[in-house]
């Protein structure tokens, strides 16, 4: 027996032992772990700029970027700005300056300021608002709050934004706990969540829940620590008011003509040229053109021509271009660097309102063809600055602009159907002169596309569908190609002139027409009343605010009777 004692003991030993090591796995397994995440270092920022830089949280979502952190306050990139909270603010690096534009004036700011000038004086806000470093601009956050309608949330090493607020799910936490990195006991604590506190529910998973606490950490919580599951509409912040842009708008449909007038003594043909007009109600004399780099611009401008207009019955909006001048003194006249300088552009601003009133007008038409990409943001101020402007006087504002294509979009119909009256959509040159590129000036497909993609960013009411009085005639002859126009008052007598057989085209909705003259081949998708006659009724049946001509002195005495219905149409 007493040799069996060493063996049992060690059996008792090794037994103990694993009973050990069994309670030590079980408590390793089952226990929760006690281990903080460095929040630092899990909102990506190194060592040397924990107290510098805030990861950033837009929807729940975290953005792929680090924020300046300066005197508590953080600061957004403008491009971060633009894409997800207003793009409005208007920055000049070269100037200096950051520009917002509101519906009666441009407020003012000095890159590395604190202040906010107005026109009825300034606010030292107390921090600075913007800033450039390394070529780019940063905005406070707390500023871009001011004019937007955003909540800001900051928390240990990261911020919250909000620019949305719908349905949600909510809980109630049972009991102190943690919100955990992942979903599982040994996942480091991320942040403490006290017992009775409500958390915005996320995800809701078997055993675990991912959430937003109360103080802006979106971690995980076991769900038997939830309870009261609610769903409910978040509350909106009510601090923004989102300013209101007027308008000024026509009784009724606008049925306007383009009067091409290449000098002066244009001025004189008024009355030839409406006497053949039906239902046109405002008349856009082609007067001005940009001149120089520096504001000004070409004027062939008339006053006895507005008064003689005005009495008969029809609206003046004078039409400023940047091309007409350029292309005969090839004067260099360029778009971006007239619209970039924030003191030519509001030159250009005061000239053309200045002369406006001194003519007594009744608005502007702005025939800007020449703008590119690179232009854009420049364009999109003085868009704004200039409603400012008009707004102010009286003045209608409309702007002329390209089918809408992905390729164009930097034209900004979203700001002009915002802050101007009109929007004029040049529903032609599908296929243009010197294109080479045989086809229709303007088929139903390109007008109709053109009209529905516009009515997604502008207002159906400020919309106004141009159509053209004229056609191409293409000649092919081997590998060239040339073109010539033909007016919709002679198209129909020069094609039986020639003898050519005109037939419907379907899909186009013109009369095509296609014939020989020894090596050449003649085509011509051609405009013509009936073709009028299908874009006015897709014009009706999409309720936009009414129809432009290029131009008057082409169109028929059919045509315009065609218009007119259309304008007197409920």
């Amino acid at each position: 027996m007493k040799k069996a004692i060493p063996v049992i003991t060690a059996i008792l030993l090794i037994v103990v032992i694993g009973a050990v090591t069994l309670v030590s796995m079980l408590v390793e397994k089952y226990s929760y772990s006690k281990e903080r995440v460095d929040l630092a270092a899990y909102y990506g920022l190194a060592a040397d700029e924990a107290d510098s830089r805030v990861a950033v949280y837009l929807q729940d979502e975290r953005l792929d970027m680090l924020a300046p952190l300066r005197e508590g306050k953080c600061y957004f990139p403008i491009d971060m700005v633009h894409q997800y909270f207003n793009d409005t603010f208007y920055a000049n690096r070269a100037e200096g300056v950051l520009l917002y534009a509101l519906p009666s004036e441009v407020v003012r700011i000095a890159l590395g300021g604190s202040v906010e000038e107005r026109d009825g004086g300034s606010e030292d806000l107390g921090y600075v608002i913007a800033y450039e470093e390394g070529g780019q601009i940063y905005i406070a956050a707390d500023y871009v709050q001011r004019y937007c309608n955003m909540e800001l949330q900051y928390a240990q090493h990261h911020v919250q934004v909000y620019t949305r607020w719908g349905a949600a799910t909510v809980a109630t936490v049972t009991k102190d706990t943690a919100a955990r990195v992942k979903g599982g006991i040994k996942s480091e604590i991320l942040w403490d969540v006290p017992g009775g506190s409500q958390v915005k529910v996320l995800e809701q998973m078997e055993t675990w829940s991912k959430v937003r606490t109360g103080d802006g950490y979106i971690g995980y919580v076991e769900n038997k620590l939830l309870q009261d599951f609610t769903e409910i509409q978040e509350t909106p912040v009510t601090g923004y008011v989102e300013p209101v842009y007027s308008s000024v708008r026509l009784p009724g449909k606008v049925s306007m003509g383009w009067h091409s007038i290449g000098g002066v003594g244009g001025n004189d043909t008024l009355e030839s040229m409406v006497a053949g007009t039906r239902g046109m109600n405002v008349i856009a004399p082609t007067w001005f053109s940009l001149s120089d780099n520096e504001g000004n611009f070409q004027s062939f401008a008339s006053a006895s021509y507005v008064d003689r207009a005005h009495a008969m019955g029809l609206q003046v909006w004078g039409v400023l271009d940047d091309f007409n001048y350029n292309n005969v003194n090839q004067a260099g006249i360029n778009d971006f660097q007239i619209l970039s300088s924030t003191a030519v552009r509001g030159r250009l601003i005061e000239n053309i309102v200045g002369e406006a009133m001194n003519l007594k007008l009744d608005g502007i038409n702005i025939d800007f063809e020449k703008v590119t990409a690179e232009c854009s943001e420049h364009y999109a101020q003085f868009i704004r600055e200039l409603s400012i402007a008009c707004r102010g006087n009286g003045l209608i504002l409309s702007f002329d602009n390209y089918v809408p294509f992905s390729f164009n979009d930097y034209y900004r119909r979203d700001v002009q159907g915002k802050v101007a009256d009109y929007v004029i959509i040049m529903g032609y040159d599908e296929h243009w002169h010197g294109s080479g590129d045989p086809g229709s000036v303007a088929s139903i497909g390109y007008v109709s596309g053109g009209i529905d993609r516009t009515l997604e960013q502008v207002p159906a009411e400020k919309v106004i569908n141009a159509l053209p009085f004229y056609s191409i005639l293409w000649t092919i002859d081997g590998a060239t190609v040339t073109d010539e126009y033909l007016l919709l008052s002679n198209t129909k007598d020069y094609l039986q002139r020639v003898g050519a057989e005109a037939v419907w085209d379907e899909e186009t909705s013109q009369l095509y027409a296609e014939w020989q003259s020894g090596s050449k081949t003649h085509k011509i998708w051609a405009e013509t009343e009936e073709s009028i006659q299908v874009k006015l009724n897709v014009m009706q049946n999409r309720g936009i605010a009414g129809v432009a001509v290029w131009q008057i002195s082409y169109g028929t005495p059919a045509a315009w009777e065609l218009i007119n219905a259309y304008v007197n149409a409920p």
